[in-house]
C-alpha cells in the first residue's frame, strides 16, 4: 500500500493502517456520497463542504445544527439533503407559541373505539428539520433532548422509539435577537457539528440566479433508509490509530486549561469529533482516519460548546480562534 505523508512533517511517511472493511465496499460509499453532492448541488448552490459536514453528521449518528441569516438557502439544503437519502422527512417551524406535544405528538380520544390513540408528532420521521430553533422558549426546545441523545420520546410516561436512522437538522438566525431565545447548553452540546453559513460569492450568487430563472428538476433520492443504517455501521469499523486519539485528548485539555476559557469542550465533544474523523474518512472512502480529518472537523464539532470567558467576550475573542489555538500548539505526535 502507499505512503499517507505526515500532517506536521511533509517529509516523513507513514503505512496506512488496514482497512477492515473491503477496498470495493469503501469505493461503492465514495461514489454514492458523491452522487449526493452532484444531486443535491442542482438545488443548492453553495460550498460543498456543508454538505460534506451534513453526510458526516449522517453516517456518525449526529445531529447539525445550520447558523445563518435569512436567505441564504439553509432550509433549501435540508429540504434537498433529506430527498436525496430517501427518508421519511419532517419539518417543525419553531414559533414563540410552540408546545412540546407539537414536536412530540399526544395522546388522543379515539370516539369509535373510546379508547386514546397516539397521534405521532413531527418527530417521528427520519430526518426532522427544525427549522428557526431558537424561535420557541426553553421548554419547547427541551422536547428534542431526550429525542436527540436517546433517539426515544417520553409522551405522558409512555416511552416510543424513533425509527432509525434518526437525524435532527436545526437551523437558527445569529442577527435577529426579538423574539427569540438562546439555546439551553445542554441542548447545543447535542448538536455534534455547527455550521455557519456565509452569503455566497459572487460567482455563486450568479449562478443562483441561473439556476433559478427556470423551474428545477426534481431531485431523485439516492440512498435509502436501510443503505444508511450500513453506513454508519461501517463506519464504527473505520480504524483510528491511537495517536489519533491522543490528539484529540490534547485538543480538548487544551481548550479546558485556556486563560480565556470559562468552560472547555466536554468527553462528549471529544467522542464526538472521534465518531466524526471516522464518518469523514467512510465519506471519502477511506476505512481509516487521517490528522487532517481531525483538523477539519475540529472546529466545527469543538466551537460551539466552548464557553468563553467575560473579558474574552469583551474583547472580541471567538471560539473559534481557541480552536484554532489548539490546532497551532498542539502537534500530532506519531509514533515510530
Amino acid at each position: 500500500m502507499t505512503a499517507t505523508p505526515n500532517s506536521n512533517d511533509p517529509g516523513a511517511a507513514q503505512a496506512r493502517p488496514r482497512s477492515a472493511i473491503p477496498e470495493e465496499q469503501l469505493k461503492q460509499i465514495g461514489r454514492e456520497c458523491a452522487a449526493v453532492l452532484r444531486e443535491i448541488s442542482r438545488a443548492y448552490i453553495g460550498p460543498t463542504r456543508v454538505v460534506e459536514l451534513l453526510l458526516t453528521a449522517l453516517v456518525a449518528r449526529g445531529h447539525a445544527l445550520l447558523e445563518g441569516v435569512p436567505g441564504i438557502a439553509k432550509t433549501t439544503l435540508v429540504k434537498t439533503f433529506s430527498r436525496t437519502l430517501g427518508c421519511n422527512f419532517k419539518r417543525i417551524q419553531f414559533t414563540p407559541d410552540l408546545l412540546p406535544s407539537d414536536i412530540t405528538g399526544t395522546y388522543i380520544l379515539d370516539m369509535r373505539s373510546n379508547t386514546f390513540a397516539l397521534r405521532e408528532g413531527p418527530i417521528f420521521a427520519n430526518i426532522v428539520l427544525g427549522d428557526e430553533i431558537n424561535r420557541a422558549p426553553a421548554k419547547s426546545q427541551s422536547a428534542l433532548l431526550e429525542a436527540m441523545q436517546e433517539a426515544q420520546v417520553t409522551i405522558e410516561g409512555d416511552t416510543r422509539q424513533l425509527a432509525p436512522p434518526f437525524m435532527v437538522l436545526a437551523t437558527q438566525n445569529p442577527v435577529e435577537q426579538e423574539g427569540t431565545y438562546m439555546l439551553p447548553e445542554a441542548q447545543v452540546d447535542r448538536f455534534m457539528l455547527k455550521m455557519v453559513m456565509r452569503y455566497p460569492e459572487l460567482e455563486e450568487e450568479k449562478r443562483i440566479l441561473l439556476t433559478y430563472n427556470q423551474p428545477l428538476t426534481e431531485v431523485q433520492p439516492v440512498l435509502t433508509p436501510e443503505r444508511i443504517l450500513l453506513m454508519q455501521q461501517m463506519g464504527d469499523a473505520v480504524h483510528i490509530d491511537e495517536e489519533l486519539l491522543d490528539f484529540i485528548l490534547a485538543m480538548a485539555r487544551f481548550t479546558r486549561e485556556h486563560s480565556r476559557v470559562y468552560l472547555g469542550v466536554s468527553p462528549r465533544a471529544s467522542l464526538m469529533l472521534m465518531r466524526a474523523a471516522k464518518a469523514r474518512a467512510l465519506v471519502h472512502g477511506r476505512g481509516y482516519v487521517l490528522p487532517d480529518d481531525v483538523k477539519t472537523l475540529a472546529a466545527p464539532v469543538l466551537a460551539h460548546r466552548i464557553l468563553l470567558a467575560p473579558e474574552a467576550e469583551l474583547e472580541g475573542v471567538v471560539p473559534e480562534s481557541i480552536v484554532k489555538e489548539a490546532l497551532d500548539n498542539v502537534r500530532y505526535q506519531q509514533r515510530r
